[in-house]
């Protein structure tokens, strides 16, 4: 059975800054001030590698007992290539979006090498934020409401 999620996002009265909630959390997103926001919170893309390190991070505890990993620690360092020429229009056939997402998964186990990467190949092949990421979600505008 689907579960659907939402979200709302709304410009704030502050430059490029936007607060989007989901059941009752909120968020400040916005633009470094020589992208013209103010500063105040990562922008969007920076907040798309935090949600696929979380993501990455939840299921890498979420299954270590049934996998039989004894993880006593996880991190995920993560970057990504991005092209502002894209995004601003200012040249033709550069992608908006990242071009390349790189991450490293840190283990603190006592399992050996071998049986970690096995485990990271689990947790990538688990990841809802990876799977959207490395075979795309179609999106649909639903509607445009005036108001």
């Amino acid at each position: 059975m689907k579960e659907t999620f939402k979200v709302i996002a709304k410009k704030t009265s502050e430059g490029l800054q936007v607060e989007s909630e989901a059941r009752g959390f909120k968020m400040i997103l916005d633009e470094p001030e020589e992208m013209g926001g103010t500063n105040t919170g990562m922008n969007p893309v920076e907040a798309l590698l935090c949600a696929l390190g979380s993501c990455q991070t939840i299921v890498a505890f979420a299954f270590a007992e049934a996998s039989g990993i004894n993880l006593e620690g996880f991190h995920v360092e993560l970057e990504g290539d991005l092209d502002p020429d894209g995004f601003m229009g200012l040249a033709e056939g550069v992608r908006n979006g990242f071009q390349e997402i790189r991450y490293s998964m840190h283990f603190k186990s006592d399992a050996s090498q071998k049986e970690l990467e096995k485990y990271a190949e689990f947790i990538e092949s688990r990841c809802p934020v990876g799977d959207c990421l490395t075979n795309g979600v179609p999106l649909k505008l639903s509607k445009v409401v005036v108001a």
